[in-house]
């Protein structure tokens, strides 16, 4: 049977649609290095205002923390978010116990769609090709920061731009549309990465191909190490003490001297 569509009514305040977009070129993350990033792109379906933001990896924390930033962005909580089946959000069309758990944080719902069926947020998709035919032309970035600093910017002109579909501005529609969005809460869920370990006789701690130093003082003890897209965190267990607190760094194989530096002070 030949498949027939419909055109769909969006409500202010009711859907957005979240996907991930991959940049055709890797990002430099440093050190000579790059990187295959993609972009977790968020867009509200009524007012059609996107934001995107930076991951390197397809994991739950990763993309959540790219939602969270979003959704942060955009200033307000639509009624649902509508997501393909992408394995750490919708697998088998049921959603993760991750995203299921920072969606209750957000008293959020959700929407997962059939397999193979890219027409069901078709928003964001024609968002996607105008980043790829807009965004990432004759853009040369510095690094993954520069990356998001110029994505950031292009969402803002992008969101004053007269969309082609509504014939309105987007920034513009959205603050009508945040009388029906929810707002934000006080703190957005915690994404961060978290992990107990014991400190070895050698106080290094491995993190996405690195090695980060822990204060050799603390050999034996266990720490609790927390993992965000900033910082590289490692606390006591049993007193609460600050063991390590380092930049993050997204190139791979740097040594303890580059990735390890304390950024205590």
């Amino acid at each position: 049977m030949k498949r027939t569509f419909q055109r769909t009514i969006y409500r202010p305040g009711e859907l957005a649609q979240c996907d991930l977009w991959e940049p055709r070129e890797w990002i430099p993350v440093g050190h000579g290095q790059r990187r295959r990033g993609w972009v977790v792109t968020c867009e509200v379906c009524w007012s059609r205002a996107i934001e995107g933001t930076l991951i390197f990896s397809k994991e739950a924390p990763d993309i959540l923390f790219g939602l969270a930033r979003n959704l942060g962005r955009l200033g307000a909580l639509p009624e649902k978010l509508v997501w393909d089946r992408e394995s750490a959000i919708g697998a088998l069309g049921r959603a993760t116990e991750p995203f299921a758990a920072f969606c209750g944080q957000l008293s959020i719902g959700w929407v997962i769609l059939e397999a193979r069926d890219p027409e069901a947020k078709g928003v964001l998709e024609r968002s996607h090709r105008f980043m790829r035919s807009n965004f990432e032309p004759g853009r040369v970035f510095a690094n993954h920061l520069d990356y998001q600093d110029r994505l950031d910017a292009w969402c803002e002109k992008a969101n004053r731009r007269v969309h082609r579909t509504t014939r309105a501005v987007p920034a513009e529609r959205l603050v009508e549309e945040r009388q029906k969005l929810r707002p934000l809460p006080a703190t957005m869920p915690d994404t961060d990465r978290r992990r107990v370990v014991r400190v070895p006789a050698q106080p290094l701690v491995r993190v996405d191909r690195n090695d980060y130093s822990i204060d050799p003082r603390f050999a034996g003890r266990r720490v609790e190490l927390r993992v965000s897209q900033t910082h590289v965190t490692g606390v006591l267990l049993d007193t609460g003490e600050l063991a390590c607190r380092h930049q993050r760094l997204f190139a791979g194989g740097a040594d303890d001297r580059r990735s390890g530096a304390s950024d205590r002070a």
